[in-house]
């Protein structure tokens, strides 16, 4: 016999490609079976008896009538004698050629080749049941999506992730179980239900689940793993969700089952009787056999006719299936698949609907168990995958990991800074002693009540972070945050909640803002702010707001700075009158606001990188008494005004980075400076007049063009740093040695040929603060190396 097995790899697929084989699958995969044992049974049968028997067959003479054979019919009846056989005189092989004969000229084609009929069709039935797992287009597709799938069922996140999410307590569920109280008590969703039962079978033992609560993290392994199935789905949503290929290849298996169902119950319904017990044949081979005509026996036609009529019935069936099958194909939107009823059992409600092929598959897993798409529902969820990312981030940094990282700030506080974060510890909120947080390139980060903890905390910081609240912990920023630093790219980015920090003292926003000002909400809202004293804005605006103006009574300090928009329509400056220290930056300023000289509070100006050419109105600074620092530099002034001397209260002053070539003598009658840099620009000579400023401490002229220094710079007793570098000096004065204050001074780049030996009365430099080529510095004696080397 020829055995089945041997058409099993026209079906063959791997046993996990089961979940996607419907009920109507199955059906047809039994069924095909069947008309596979009919087909084979009927080969076997055709090869291994006697297709057909025949026997001569007695043709009467043209003389005799029919009246007279019918009496010796009658005759040879009625008459008794023994019974003989009638003699043909053939031999075996004249027999065999015979029945090859009729079997080849008289029996119907359908009669012979019913059971090849039957295989060929039912191998193309399998075939087309089993074409897209096998077909390369979709079969790898298949082949990753199981592979995901069975990670996903047996993941010990699926079912920790439910409960999590939903905000229950493993622990305390365990406890319930343990419990005497009836399953018909607890209200549980009969998702979950299944979804808790599978976790406890598959991933934990029942022993470890009563005898030890599960933990609140997962392990490493764990995590990794489910982290990674995460980024697996993920990636692979995006790639089936742009086509339907799987979709289309069942569609086009379904539509040619159908059309060989017609086709086979159109042609065998027409021809199954064409299978005869009896056939008559007629055969010109009457010289080789003495006979014409012959009355043949087809052996196996009873039996082909009932497996005919049997096959029939199968492949009306099979039909019939492969019908409802286009039915569901066609009358069911398969390619959308919604997760509502998951996101209501579960209580995770971001699932998101998926659509094309992933949707089809779906589709197809729940027709073998719906379990499946409820546990790999989870997988497709942020909040499920956040909540992850949370519990190994929490696990990865402990408190005490936290704590060495804490650092003190320019503002004296302790800081924690967190860089690319996967998101916020929530062991953050364990170090009560912490009182800055500075959070950057985190994204969906979200402060939990538990905030309320950090007692001391003050200051935030969120560098390109979006960040969510709890509601407790918006109250307790109300009470408690005092400075707050933002940048974002998008002012839509910006948080919502800043709006009611009424007790908020200092407020940094970096990032474009409306360059309408009428339009800025996130500014309209520092009206409410009556706390605040310090705003720092780096932004591109075009004029100051009112809403600034409107806070410009508690307003101390004002730092804006722009990304090279032209600032215009300065003049409601005049109403900040309480303003301490202003900054306009890269405004593209071609003159001085006249508006800055009504505030007579002003104690520090700085007009970094605009367009100021000439500065003339630098005399009207004289009516700002309290003006102890100006910084002009990063600009494009080509000389310093002689009425610079008005501004006697001058204790810092910047002209770095400009065009001038000349210092006027009267610049140091400004005798109160202390901090002096007009470093990077074409001075060539210093006026002795330096020697004025006795409570110099910082000059820095590097990147000039100064060949000569006054000895009367060294009178300037108080200096701490002196900065000569990268001038056309070639003589240092021993007078440095007046210099017994110098901590730093800086000589690279000029003309030097040796140091002066007088470098050892400065007792204050050493090595680090002396910036000096190093063959310049073996010049000077051992002596004075070894006590600038000595710490």
């Amino acid at each position: 016999m020829i055995p089945v097995m041997e058409f099993r790899r026209f079906s063959e697929q791997q046993p996990a490609f089961r979940v996607l084989k419907p009920w109507w699958d199955v059906f047809t995969d039994y069924l095909s079976v069947i008309m596979l044992m009919i087909g084979v049974f009927g080969c076997t049968l055709q090869v291994m008896q006697d297709k057909i028997i025949c026997l001569p067959r007695r043709v009467p003479s043209e003389n005799t009538s029919d009246t007279e054979l019918l009496h010796s019919d009658l005759d040879i009846s009625t008459v008794p004698r023994e019974m003989t056989g009638l003699k043909t005189d053939l031999d075996r092989q004249q027999y065999d050629y015979i029945n090859q004969m009729c079997y080849e000229k008289a029996l119907h084609w359908y009669a012979k080749y019913f059971p090849y009929l039957v295989l060929i069709h039912t191998v193309v039935f399998m075939v087309c049941s089993n074409f897209w797992f096998k077909f390369p287009g979709s079969s790898s597709k298949i082949e990753h999506f199981i592979s995901m799938l069975g990670k996903c069922f047996d993941s010990p996140w699926t079912t920790r992730a439910l409960s999590e999410v939903s905000g229950e307590n493993p622990e305390e569920k365990e406890k319930t179980k343990k419990s005497s109280i009836p399953r018909s008590n607890i209200t549980m969703s009969p998702g979950e239900g299944s979804l808790e039962k599978t976790q406890s079978l598959r991933s934990i033992p029942e022993k470890i689940v009563v005898d030890k609560p599960s933990a609140s993290v997962l392990d490493k392994k764990e995590g990794e793993q489910a982290k990674a199935l995460f980024e697996k789905v993920k990636k692979f949503r995006l790639h089936v969700e742009e086509g339907d290929i799987l979709y289309l290849m069942y569609v086009r298996q379904t539509v040619v089952k159908v059309f060989k169902f017609l086709l086979i119950i159109a042609y065998n319904s027409s021809l199954v009787n064409k299978v005869q017990n009896k056939v008559r044949c007629e055969v010109e081979i009457q010289d080789m056999t003495g006979y014409k005509q012959f009355q043949c026996k087809h052996t196996t036609a009873h039996l082909f006719s009932k497996l005919s009529y049997c096959y029939l019935c199968l492949v009306a069936v099979y039909g019939l299936t492969s019908l409802y099958t286009s039915y569901w194909l066609f009358y069911r939107s398969l390619k959308e698949y919604s997760f509502e009823y998951v996101r209501q059992e579960t209580g995770i409600s971001d699932i998101p609907d998926v659509k094309n092929d992933f949707a089809f598959m779906l589709h197809m897993i729940d027709q073998y168990d719906p379990l499946y798409s409820k546990r790999f529902a989870v997988f497709l969820s942020e909040v499920s995958e956040n909540k992850l990312k949370q519990l190994n981030l929490n696990h990865e940094w402990t408190a005490e990991k936290l704590r060495q990282r804490l650092q003190t700030n320019a503002n004296n506080r302790l800081e924690l800074q967190l860089f690319m974060f996967p998101g916020l510890p929530d062991t953050v909120f364990e170090l009560t002693e912490l009182q800055s947080l500075k959070l950057e390139i985190i994204n969906n980060v979200t402060i939990p009540a538990s905030v309320s903890q950090l007692e001391d905390l003050q200051e935030l910081s969120l560098h390109q972070c979006s960040l969510k609240l709890h509601t407790t912990a918006i109250s307790f920023f109300k009470e408690n945050l005092k400075v707050l630093r933002v940048k974002f790219d998008d002012n839509r980015e910006f948080p919502n909640w800043m709006y009611g920090l009424r007790n908020l003292e200092e407020l940094y926003l970096t990032g474009p803002l409306s360059p309408d000002a009428s339009k800025n909400i996130v500014l309209e809202s520092l009206r409410e702010m009556k706390c605040l004293k310090i705003l720092s804005l780096k932004s591109n605006l075009t004029k100051i707001p009112q809403s600034i103006v409107d806070a410009s009574s508690h307003l101390q300090r004002l730092y804006l700075h722009n990304d090279g928009t032209k600032l215009v329509m300065l003049n409601n400056l005049k109403k900040m009158a309480n303003l301490t220290e202003l900054e306009l930056v890269r405004c593209d300023l071609e003159r001085i606001p006249h508006a800055i000289f009504s505030l007579t509070c002003l104690q520090e100006i700085d007009l970094k990188e605009n367009n100021l050419r000439s500065i003339e109105e630098i005399i009207s600074f004289q009516h700002l008494r309290k003006l102890t620092c100006l910084k002009l530099w990063y600009n494009s002034i080509m000389y310093i005004p002689e009425h610079i001397k008005k501004l006697g209260s001058l204790e810092r002053l910047n002209f770095s980075h400009n065009k001038i070539e000349i210092l006027p003598s009267h610049l140091f009658l400004c005798n109160k400076l202390r901090y002096l840099d007009i470093s990077n620009n074409d001075i060539r000579f210093i006026p002795p007049e330096v020697g004025v400023l006795q409570s110099l401490q910082y000059f820095s002229v590097t990147c000039n063009k100064i060949e000569n220094l006054p000895d009367e710079l060294f009178f300037c007793r108080k200096l701490k740093t002196l900065k000569l570098g990268k001038n056309s000096l070639s003589i240092l004065s021993p007078k440095i040695s007046y210099l017994s204050l110098l901590t730093h001074l800086e000589l690279k780049g000029n003309h030097f040929e040796v140091l002066p030996q007088d470098l050892g009365f400065c007792r204050a430099l050493k090595r680090s603060g002396l910036i000096v080529e190093e063959t310049l510095f073996e010049t000077l004696p051992s002596d004075v190396r070894d006590q600038m080397k000595a710490e």
